[in-house]
Protein backbone atom coordinates (compact mmCIF):
# COMPACT_ATOMS: atom_id res chain seq x y z
CA UNK A 1 0.00 0.00 0.00
CA UNK A 2 1.23 3.12 -1.00
CA UNK A 3 2.16 6.19 1.64
CA UNK A 4 1.74 9.83 1.76
CA UNK A 5 4.62 11.78 1.49
CA UNK A 6 3.86 15.27 0.93
CA UNK A 7 0.77 14.56 -0.89
CA UNK A 8 2.46 12.33 -3.17
CA UNK A 9 2.10 8.77 -3.12
CA UNK A 10 5.45 7.03 -2.41
CA UNK A 11 6.15 3.35 -4.16
CA UNK A 12 8.88 0.88 -3.48
CA UNK A 13 12.22 2.23 -3.23
CA UNK A 14 11.34 5.81 -2.66
CA UNK A 15 9.99 6.20 -6.20
CA UNK A 16 7.31 8.82 -6.26
CA UNK A 17 3.93 8.06 -8.24
CA UNK A 18 3.45 10.27 -11.45
CA UNK A 19 0.73 12.67 -12.10
CA UNK A 20 -1.77 12.63 -14.67
CA UNK A 21 -2.86 15.93 -16.31
CA UNK A 22 -5.94 16.54 -18.05
CA UNK A 23 -6.86 19.62 -20.31
CA UNK A 24 -10.38 20.07 -21.29
CA UNK A 25 -10.60 23.06 -24.21
CA UNK A 26 -13.71 24.11 -26.83
CA UNK A 27 -12.22 24.16 -30.11
CA UNK A 28 -12.04 22.25 -33.79
CA UNK A 29 -10.64 18.79 -32.83
CA UNK A 30 -10.38 18.28 -36.67
CA UNK A 31 -8.66 21.36 -37.09
CA UNK A 32 -6.10 20.44 -34.94
CA UNK A 33 -5.25 17.02 -36.61
CA UNK A 34 -5.32 19.30 -39.84
CA UNK A 35 -2.10 21.75 -38.13
CA UNK A 36 -0.67 18.59 -36.54
CA UNK A 37 -0.57 17.04 -40.00
CA UNK A 38 0.52 20.12 -42.07
CA UNK A 39 3.15 20.63 -39.04
CA UNK A 40 5.06 17.51 -38.15
CA UNK A 41 8.57 19.07 -37.20
CA UNK A 42 6.46 21.39 -34.79
CA UNK A 43 4.54 19.06 -33.39
CA UNK A 44 8.03 16.98 -32.91
CA UNK A 45 9.45 19.39 -31.34
CA UNK A 46 7.34 19.97 -28.73
CA UNK A 47 7.14 16.75 -27.82
CA UNK A 48 11.22 16.11 -27.76
CA UNK A 49 10.74 19.21 -25.46
CA UNK A 50 8.24 17.94 -23.25
CA UNK A 51 10.13 14.20 -22.97
CA UNK A 52 13.09 16.31 -21.99
CA UNK A 53 11.13 17.74 -19.28
CA UNK A 54 9.82 14.35 -17.97
CA UNK A 55 6.89 13.50 -20.24
CA UNK A 56 5.58 10.25 -19.50
CA UNK A 57 2.65 9.92 -21.86
CA UNK A 58 0.72 11.82 -23.81
CA UNK A 59 -2.19 11.76 -25.94
CA UNK A 60 -5.29 14.07 -27.61
CA UNK A 61 -9.01 13.35 -27.49
CA UNK A 62 -11.54 14.69 -29.71
CA UNK A 63 -15.47 14.99 -28.60
CA UNK A 64 -17.77 12.88 -30.48
CA UNK A 65 -19.71 15.85 -31.53
CA UNK A 66 -15.80 17.43 -32.79
CA UNK A 67 -16.59 20.87 -30.59
CA UNK A 68 -14.09 20.02 -27.23
CA UNK A 69 -10.69 17.94 -26.72
CA UNK A 70 -8.83 16.83 -23.93
CA UNK A 71 -4.97 16.63 -23.60
CA UNK A 72 -4.02 13.38 -21.50
CA UNK A 73 -0.60 13.87 -20.16
CA UNK A 74 1.32 11.77 -17.41
CA UNK A 75 3.96 13.30 -16.07
CA UNK A 76 6.52 12.89 -13.13
CA UNK A 77 5.29 15.53 -10.88
CA UNK A 78 2.92 19.13 -11.66
CA UNK A 79 6.31 21.13 -11.64
CA UNK A 80 7.68 19.01 -14.63
CA UNK A 81 4.62 19.90 -16.70
CA UNK A 82 4.36 23.33 -15.43
CA UNK A 83 7.97 24.17 -16.51
CA UNK A 84 7.53 22.60 -19.60
CA UNK A 85 4.69 24.65 -20.61
CA UNK A 86 6.06 27.77 -19.53
CA UNK A 87 8.64 27.37 -21.37
CA UNK A 88 7.34 26.12 -24.69
CA UNK A 89 4.04 28.10 -24.23
CA UNK A 90 4.96 30.66 -27.44
CA UNK A 91 5.00 27.82 -29.51
CA UNK A 92 1.83 25.98 -27.99
CA UNK A 93 -0.89 28.49 -28.16
CA UNK A 94 -0.47 29.09 -31.83
CA UNK A 95 -1.26 25.67 -32.50
CA UNK A 96 -4.27 26.12 -29.64
CA UNK A 97 -5.46 28.95 -32.25
CA UNK A 98 -5.14 27.05 -35.72
CA UNK A 99 -7.67 24.26 -33.39
CA UNK A 100 -9.78 27.30 -32.72
CA UNK A 101 -9.70 27.24 -29.14
CA UNK A 102 -11.40 29.48 -26.78
CA UNK A 103 -10.29 30.68 -23.81
CA UNK A 104 -6.61 29.97 -21.80
CA UNK A 105 -6.03 26.14 -20.71
CA UNK A 106 -6.08 25.12 -17.46
CA UNK A 107 -4.81 22.12 -16.70
CA UNK A 108 -6.15 19.77 -13.94
CA UNK A 109 -3.89 17.67 -11.82
CA UNK A 110 -4.95 14.09 -10.99
CA UNK A 111 -2.90 11.54 -8.49
CA UNK A 112 -3.92 7.98 -8.46
CA UNK A 113 -6.16 6.76 -5.19
CA UNK A 114 -5.19 3.52 -3.11
CA UNK A 115 -8.59 1.93 -3.63
CA UNK A 116 -6.99 -1.47 -4.95
CA UNK A 117 -8.73 -1.53 -8.17
CA UNK A 118 -6.55 -0.52 -10.46
CA UNK A 119 -6.47 -2.24 -13.95
CA UNK A 120 -3.78 -2.04 -16.60
CA UNK A 121 -1.09 0.34 -17.14
CA UNK A 122 0.71 -2.19 -15.51
CA UNK A 123 -1.04 -2.06 -12.15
Amino acid sequence: MPVLQFGRAIVGKGEAMSVIMTLLVNGDAKALERFTSENKEKTRAILEQAKGHGLIAHRFYGADDGGGMMVVDEWPDKQSFEEFFREQESVIMPMMAAAHVTGRPEPTFWEELATGDAVGWGA
